[in-house]
């Protein structure tokens, strides 16, 4: 009788071994702090293994299949946008560090020198989408509906005195975009990989008080995992506070 394998959809998943930990990360800076832990985990008998992507979406659908056992490079707002439509049981364990969204642009030095019709590019998807129109409301330059807030889109624009035009993109392709644009509101990870500084560079940026800090998150039957929490002490340590600090020169804000 011929022998039939069958292999399952679970069984072509790459499953770490006990002491190993995979995690996604965007490059700057989370992959930059996983690479400067690493040698604090080795030492607890942990192999954090690092996997960079360069879009919002890669590291959430990994984690959700199973290819990774966490990431970092989000915030809520936008981890629970994304599980509306793709549901992945990811949940935030901590909150690591705020990356100020800000305004730039090759045209002009201040706000106040936006011209009228200017034309802003902000990020496509839904929650950075929100964010980038509530600073630009912060800013003095449009006003939304009121509760508008995480869930706010170019619909929710009630006054427009400068008659602001925008252009949607991928948050990774709007630093590309500035010459193209009056300006672009651009996250910060993708802001550093081009040399801008928020704090320097930006026309106008979030406070230290934004609710959009970046968290470490994995799936909810990963939680408890005692490498995560590992994970979670050396992402907080004092070594990684002071690392934070030293290396972005204060435009990464640590979250703990």
């Amino acid at each position: 009788m011929r022998k039939i394998l069958i292999l399952t959809v679970a069984a072509l998943v790459p499953v770490a071994s006990a002491g190993t930990l995979r995690v996604g990360a965007t490059p700057v800076p989370a992959g930059e702090l996983l690479e400067f832990v690493k040698p604090l985990l080795a030492k607890q008998g942990v192999d954090l293994q690092i996997r960079e992507f360069s879009d919002y979406v890669g590291p959430n659908v990994a984690l959700g299949e199973g290819s990774l056992d966490a990431n970092l490079y989000q915030h809520v707002p936008y981890l629970n946008a994304f599980q509306q439509n793709r549901p992945l049981n990811i949940v935030p364990v901590r909150k690591i560090y705020l990356p100020p969204l800000a305004l730039y642009s090759r045209r002009v030095q201040k706000v106040t020198e936006l011209r009228s019709g200017a034309t802003i590019a902000i990020p496509n998807d839904p929650s950075n989408g929100a964010r980038a129109l509530l600073l630009l409301e912060k800013a003095g330059l449009i006003r939304l509906k009121a509760g508008a807030g995480v869930r706010a889109t170019v619909l929710d624009i009630t006054a427009n005195v400068k008659r602001l035009k925008f252009r949607e993109l991928e948050a990774a392709q709007l630093p590309r975009a500035l010459s193209d644009v009056d300006a672009a509101i651009v996250n910060t990870n993708y802001a550093l990989e081009v040399g801008l500084n928020p704090l320097q560079d930006a026309l106008f940026h979030e406070n230290k008080n934004s609710l959009y800090a970046n968290v470490l998150a994995t799936t909810r039957d990963k939680v408890n995992s005692p490498d995560l929490k590992k994970l979670v002490a050396a992402l907080t340590s004092p070594e990684a506070r002071a690392w934070l600090l030293k290396k972005y020169g204060g435009t990464i804000v640590p979250a703990f």
